[in-house]
């Protein structure tokens, strides 16, 4: 048995087949322009490769230390700030977000129709934080997401009201007030609709701790974890470390979607979106999965306890339902088959309905095509970053699980 598996219970040799895959479908076809992977297993780095370009105009090999916009990555580390305020007692899952947001107490929820001829109903409860963390709130995305658009009459109110995140200046208290007068899109805690739930999460940790959602979370997680690339824009002296951002085109090539150096992302954005709004390496990333899988502290930094992680990738849909029985809408960051939903986490409730190994593994993705999983009973984590939009192209991540699984061998 050579070091590594030693080490790691992962076989070297077989690992290597990550990079063929890689190079064989995806760098040298150019379906993505370079990607990332990082597989670490009892707390040891098993593999962490770069490969392909990070700008195909400026003729850029994909950098160690590269700089990727993480998108709905963004949502586990707000769902653990969110968290943090949870263990400190200042609210308990099942309360009223309107506790803290008086605008949220006379939620309607739409029945049917569309504009004036639309029928509500009052909220048969109110919108608790369990269901702003595992999207079973109501909320919609307003019809905001990339190539999606408007799906439901609910979602042009989200317009007319200018309810957006990405981009919009408003403040966190004026994004809640106007969310307040929103129809719902369905009972709280009936179903599950992937939305800006997690945005309103980044909004409560500001209102709730008093302080800048920014300033938070660098407190909170940030500056503990030593993830010192990972912010809301990308600083000017790290712009060369920036990624470009690439879709697929009609003609199946890869087409430039973001510039870095003319990049929103290098601006500071008028609203932080705990939703989507983060940026950051592999590396960071790794260290914030490290943290989940030890169970919330990583080199002597504890960001929760691990009871509490524990309960965050526990599935919270009703009645111990899959995302089959209770997803709306067509978008998300996760298959439905066999996926539960916890506080921030999609999870793997069993590998045969999922058709991969894992079971109890918990992740989410990026609408640029990155990817993490956390796996408690392997001991395991896994960072995969590209810039690819959208998401759903390829499945990176179950291409990942075939392989890496194999791979283990104690």
């Amino acid at each position: 048995m050579d070091a590594q598996a030693q080490w790691t219970g992962l076989d070297a040799r077989r690992l290597e087949r990550i990079g063929e895959h890689l190079e064989r479908n995806y760098i040298g076809p150019q379906k993505i322009a370079g990607c990332q992977v990082s597989v670490a297993r009892h707390g040891h780095m098993a593999y962490s490769k770069s490969f392909g370009s990070m700008d195909l105009a400026r003729n850029k090999p994909m950098a160690d230390d590269a700089i990727f916009r993480i998108y709905s990555m963004t949502k586990p580390i707000t769902s653990v700030a969110l968290m943090t305020l949870y263990e400190q007692g200042y609210f308990q899952l099942n309360d009223p977000v309107s506790r803290f947001v008086p605008s949220w107490k006379d939620h309607r929820v739409w029945v049917s129709g569309e504009g004036d001829t639309m029928k509500t109903e009052p909220a048969l409860r109110p919108v608790s934080f369990r269901d702003v963390l595992s999207h079973t709130a109501g909320l919609t995305y307003g019809g905001g997401l990339p190539g999606v658009g408007i799906q439901h009459p609910i979602d042009q109110i989200y317009r007319d009201l200018k309810v957006r995140s990405v981009g919009g200046a408003d403040t966190m208290q004026q994004f809640m007030d106007k969310l307040g007068q929103v129809p719902l899109r369905f009972q709280p805690g009936t179903a599950w609709m992937y939305s800006l739930a997690t945005d309103v999460c980044g909004a409560l940790v500001e209102i709730i701790s008093g302080k800048p959602f920014a300033q938070y979370l660098d407190e909170a997680v940030f500056q503990p974890l030593g993830m010192t690339d990972t912010a809301f824009s990308v600083a000017p002296d790290k712009v060369e470390r920036f990624a470009a951002n690439y879709e697929r085109g009609p003609d199946k090539k890869l087409k430039l979607i973001d510039d870095p150096f003319g990049s929103d992302f290098t601006k500071q954005p008028g609203f932080k979106s705990g939703g989507g709004g983060l940026t950051g390496t592999s590396a960071d990333y790794m260290r914030f999965c490290e943290m989940l899988r030890r169970g919330g502290e990583l080199d002597g930094a504890r960001i929760l306890g691990p009871r509490t992680i524990e309960l965050m990738h526990m599935n919270h849909l009703p009645e111990g339902k899959d995302l089959t029985q209770l997803a709306l809408g067509t978008f998300s960051e996760t298959a439905n088959e066999g996926v539960g939903f916890g506080l921030g986490f999609a999870s793997t409730l069993g590998q045969v309905q999922t058709g991969t190994l894992g079971a109890g593994d918990y992740y989410w993705g990026g609408a640029a095509s990155t990817i993490f999983w956390v796996d408690p009973k392997e001991d395991l984590s896994v960072v995969f970053m590209t810039q690819l939009m959208p998401s759903g192209t390829f499945n990176f991540r179950g291409q990942l699980k075939s392989i890496i699984y194999a791979s283990i061998i104690d």
